[in-house]
């Protein structure tokens, strides 16, 4: 399967959302804008610790503090490149919060909403973000459709509304909302 979008994945979002295909590429640009997919193959991850210190209760913000925070934006994520095995590690303590800790391919969308994103378990769910590119945005698609305020903003390209929802209240901290708005100019262009 492809690991890149083509037009018609474009196309088959946006009419099933029923939004132009810049607003669809801006949520991918500026939630992953490395692609879906990392040079090796695997699926673009990234490991949150602050989610996963609550699905533990916190069980390893002491012995592990690298993996698990209470806090998030208290400290970086790391490496691109080191998210892998920062799974691998948590996945040792504890598989199913570790996975649902994770923010999986082109629309970075946590483990925990799999239900949302359309999937019949967790590891569909992880199936099918590491299956192709076009997996990726139809998660992505049923995740927003999932949500009436999210797919409402991203049709009225209300960018503020549209990262609340689909990033969390602290959205505006990373400037989701200013981002989102300049990647949809340029691609609206």
């Amino acid at each position: 399967m492809s690991k890149q979008l083509t037009n018609e994945d474009y196309v088959r979002a946006a009419n099933s959302l029923g939004v132009d295909i810049p607003s669809i590429k801006a949520v991918l640009d500026v939630e992953a804008p490395r692609g879906g997919f990392q040079d090796d193959g695997q699926v673009s991850i990234l490991f949150e610790p602050h989610k996963f210190s609550a699905y533990t209760n916190g069980r390893y913000d002491d012995s592990h503090p690298d993996l698990s925070y209470p806090v998030w934006g208290t400290r970086p994520y790391g490496k691109y490149s080191e998210q892998h095995a920062k799974l691998q590690r948590a996945v040792a303590l504890d598989r199913d919060a570790a996975l649902r800790a994770t923010s999986w391919g082109f629309p970075q969308i946590l483990g925990n909403n799999w239900k949302a994103a359309g999937a019949i378990s967790l590891q569909d769910f992880i199936n099918r973000m590491s299956r192709s590119a076009g997996a990726q945005l139809d998660l992505m698609v049923n995740f927003i459709k999932s949500n009436a305020e999210m797919r409402r903003a991203l049709k009225n390209h209300d960018w503020a509304t549209f990262a609340k929802n689909y990033n969390g209240t602290a959205y505006a901290k990373n400037q989701y909302d200013i981002k989102l708005a300049k990647a949809y100019r340029k691609f609206a262009v």
